[in-house]
């Protein structure tokens, strides 16, 4: 992309840019690419995306791996730019690194996502980012749910050069344990930081869970005279 997408929604929150890591292998999910499997009518890394585009990034970037093109062909029209990572198969510390390598638009905070966090929405993203810009002190965003640690993670841009080094792995977990005094924990009042897409269960929930949104979200209609 030559053109940034859009300032964030809300004019008072900090420009970002993300990052989504959708190279990996899917192999716990019975020989299906999870990231291709549908939800509500597309695929689940076009949802995933769409709802990150929604929250008006500087930029997004898509790293792709296994099955790359199918995963392209998924985003076909949305304005995302594509980083292949031919290491992906030696984990997901190697699509964090080329991802912010291949960012390119001015921003102060950047956005790691999983493309399998189905259930994210705009809000969520920006939720994450007014906890950024609340922190008293610190550069870097951790989501909490009942303990458990999620994602999407927020960090300062001015730790770009460092991940892409490669001092990070898995969720950034190497960035946070070098600077927990940087750290700023944000306490959600919902799973969705914490859900994710790995297995043939989760799918199953989480279809559920969507076809449920899906109909309380559908207008109601009068019976006819």
């Amino acid at each position: 992309m030559s053109d940034h997408l859009s300032a964030p929604a809300d004019a008072a929150l900090p420009a970002f840019s993300a990052v989504v890591l959708a190279a990996g292998m899917s192999s716990r999910m019975g020989g299906q690419h999870k990231l291709l499997l549908p939800l509500d009518g597309e695929p689940a890394v076009r949802r995933t995306v769409r709802a990150l585009l929604a929250a008006r990034p500087q930029e997004i970037v898509v790293v792709t791996g296994h099955k790359g093109r199918e995963v392209i062909g998924a985003l076909a029209g949305l304005p995302v730019d594509f980083q292949p990572n031919p290491r992906y198969e030696e984990g997901q510390m190697t699509s964090v690194a080329a991802g912010v390598a291949a960012l390119r638009m001015p921003c102060s905070v950047v956005l790691v996502c999983l493309a399998d966090q189905v259930l994210l929405e705009a809000a969520d993203y920006l939720e994450l980012l007014r906890a950024f810009a609340a922190m008293p002190r610190g550069a870097i965003v951790v989501p909490v749910h009942a303990g458990q640690r999620g994602n999407p993670v927020a960090f300062s841009a001015s730790y770009a050069a460092e991940v892409v080094a490669g001092h990070v792995n898995p969720g950034c977990r190497k960035l946070i344990a070098d600077h927990p005094d940087d750290v700023f924990v944000h306490e959600a009042g919902h799973d969705r930081f914490t859900t994710d897409m790995d297995t043939p269960e989760d799918y199953a929930r989480i279809l559920a869970r969507v076809a449920r949104l899906t109909s309380a979200s559908a207008p109601s209609r009068s019976p006819s005279p």
